[in-house]
């Protein structure tokens, strides 16, 4: 199944600037381990913006859940999940 995500994230003014710095490390680990394995297959960053827009593949609504709500930023976005479905005129 395939779904489009939509992250914003907000971390809060005065958080541990050490903390952030390891959480981000930890997101991006996690990130790029979710993409080599196939379940995260499109991250596009949003220009002039702390956001991403995502796309997942991912076999249910429940493990896509659980992957969202496993980012270590994940206490910190805004998300909006769309479920997609192909297009009759793709060619791909």
């Amino acid at each position: 199944m395939l779904y489009c995500v939509e992250m914003d994230v907000a971390i809060p003014h005065g958080l541990d600037p050490d903390h952030v710095a390891t959480l981000k490390a930890e997101e991006r680990a996690r990130a790029q381990d979710l993409q080599s394995q196939g379940k995260w297959r499109h991250l596009w960053r949003v220009a002039g913006r702390y956001a991403n827009i995502s796309v997942f593949d991912v076999e249910s609504h429940d493990e896509l859940h659980d992957i969202l709500s496993g980012l270590p930023l994940f206490p910190f976005m805004t998300m909006r999940v769309t479920p997609l479905a192909r297009h009759p005129s793709a060619l791909g």
